[in-house]
């Protein structure tokens, strides 16, 4: 295996642009898209609900991958957040509060993979509507991603409602991760807002960063899916050299 793709992509809890809730819609996208990795944000997930209610359980199936679960509780009976699909064995999970007091809980799932030829970190987050709170949330991140041994190859991916190019949270983030495209992919019937990033560190690994425009897509989510390919020969290196330090 010589390249990895990621995915990242808000779902609108299934909910599409003609108001219905569909999951095996989103698992059709999914599908189109046809990554080794999906970072899922706006998941819904009602124990007491159909498949469409159920929808990580739901996504997991159609697709024949790995679900770990990144949810918050909102209701006694219902769970809803961020969640990573995989098709590579995972070593470690550790997920991150980063919610602030009196606003919607956020969460960050920090997730270990066996890539086969090395091994990869992937951070996949949703950070809040506020400026302020996204500000005191990647503090946050960032502090988990320095924990990282730095051989170690790190994705860092999901919807950063961050639409101001020039900000401090994205002046950070390329300083110490690297600056890598981020196509508008919001709204998804005519997108013109980049929210939704993906970052890895090598950025030297990125092959490419491209926005998934399919009718499907269009009507799915309010949110377009953002697909990333990775050169495994990179993040091979970049692990080894940091090892050899």
């Amino acid at each position: 295996m010589h390249r990895i793709t990621i995915g990242s992509y808000n779902i609108h809890g299934g909910v599409g642009l003609d108001r219905r809730r569909s999951a095996a819609r989103i698992a059709e996208v999914l599908k189109e898209l046809d990554c080794d990795i999906y970072a899922l944000q706006e998941v819904d997930n009602d124990t007491d609900g159909d498949k469409d209610g159920k929808q990580l359980e739901h996504l997991s199936e159609a697709l024949g991958m790995e679900a770990v679960a990144g949810l918050r509780l909102v209701g006694r009976r219902s769970e809803y957040g961020n969640a990573v699909l995989t098709r590579f064995p995972v070593v470690g999970v550790q997920r991150h509060d980063i919610s602030l007091p009196r606003l919607e809980p956020r969460g960050a799932l920090d997730v270990q993979l066996d890539a086969g030829d090395c091994s990869l970190r992937v951070i996949a987050t949703h950070l809040g509507l506020s400026r302020r709170e996204r500000r005191v949330q990647w503090q946050r991140l960032l502090a988990a991603v320095d924990a990282s041994p730095p051989q170690l190859p790190i994705v860092v991916v999901g919807d950063m409602n961050e639409w101001y190019r020039h900000s401090v949270m994205l002046r950070d983030a390329h300083r110490i991760l690297g600056e890598a495209l981020a196509p508008a992919a919001f709204p998804s019937f005519a997108p013109f807002l980049a929210l939704t990033r993906i970052w890895v560190r090598p950025v030297s690994a990125i092959v490419s960063i491209e926005v998934h425009r399919t009718a499907g897509a269009r009507r799915a989510s309010d949110h377009l899916p953002l697909k990333a390919v990775i050169d495994v020969e990179e993040l091979s290196a970049h692990a080894a050299s940091g090892a050899a330090r």
